[in-house]
């Protein structure tokens, strides 16, 4: 059986079994697509390169099984590969945190961000990845601007092992900090900008989500309600943790309308992604501070 009859076979099983995505493919066809290659050993971004390549039984008997394994669990399969990409970039990743997927990571790639800094002269910027759960934001935001100083911080102790690994991975130990506390409890500022992905999925939406996204710790997710209820004290008190200048980037999902519901107030950039043009926001100090 040649590799690539193996992921359409894998493909049809995923789909057949019912399988939720999300977490780093978002089809049946790529997700089988990395089950196999990853089980093979091989390169994640060469399938036109391997695609013609003949495997011998215990090749196909492995992948069978790992494929099963998906299907059975319902755990994404970053938490059976031990590893998610984000933008590019290789992320360990484990159930104490969430797969790293925040579309913030686009906006900090695309640039999108930038022009604030510069309008506010900041050449070397003080960054604060608040709830960085895994430590993506924190490294990818290090990556972006070399000469950044970047707070990670999060609830969760397990999660910042997990982000601990990453920065020891990117060898950013120099310029990322991770810290924990509750919110901003344990920032310390001031910072120039301010990313955060809370937890922000409202109640009925945490009861209706699919099996492979309740695997994930619901710390990371559950926001309440209408999903605001880590925005709220934020929102409050971002203000006094910016410079002038400075701004917050933050990740609200599909809960715009409950966002618009809990701050009619504030009138947010909204910033587009691969998503759409509705899920991430920007608000500047001023936009806070009043």
């Amino acid at each position: 059986m040649r590799l690539i009859d193996l992921i359409e076979r894998s493909s049809a099983r995923l789909e057949q079994a019912g399988v939720s995505f999300g977490h780093g493919t978002t089809n049946a066809f790529d997700e089988a697509a990395w089950l196999v290659l990853w089980k093979l050993g091989l390169p994640l971004d060469d399938l036109d390169g391997v695609a013609e390549r003949v495997l011998n039984a215990e090749q196909r008997e492995d992948v069978e099984s790992f494929v099963t394994q998906r299907i059975a669990t319902r755990q994404p399969a970053a938490y059976l590969t031990g590893e998610a990409w984000l933008q590019g970039v290789p992320f360990f990743v484990d159930e104490r945190s969430i797969v790293p997927r925040s579309l913030i990571a686009e906006v900090l790639c695309e640039g999108a961000i930038d022009p604030w800094l510069e309008a506010a002269g900041v050449q070397s910027p003080q960054v604060l990845d608040l709830c960085t759960g895994n430590g993506s934001l924190a490294v990818l935001a290090a990556l972006c601007w070399p000469e950044a100083q970047v707070d990670g911080t999060d609830l969760s102790v397990e999660a910042l092992a997990v982000a601990q690994r990453n920065v020891q991975r990117h060898a950013l130990h120099e310029r990322v900090t991770l810290r924990q506390g509750d919110g901003l409890a344990a920032a310390r500022g001031p910072y120039d900008l301010i990313l955060c992905n809370p937890p922000y999925v409202n109640r009925d939406s945490m009861q209706a989500l699919p099996a492979e996204y309740r695997a994930e710790p619901a710390l990371a997710l559950d926001g309440g309600a209408d999903g605001m209820d880590f925005i709220r004290p934020l929102l409050a008190q971002a203000a006094v943790h910016l410079r002038s200048g400075g701004v917050l980037v933050l990740e609200i999902g599909h809960e715009r309308a409950h966002f618009e519901a809990a701050f009619p107030a504030l009138s947010p950039l909204w910033l587009s992604t691969s998503a759409g043009d509705d899920q991430v926001l920007l608000l500047t100090r001023e936009d806070l501070a009043s």
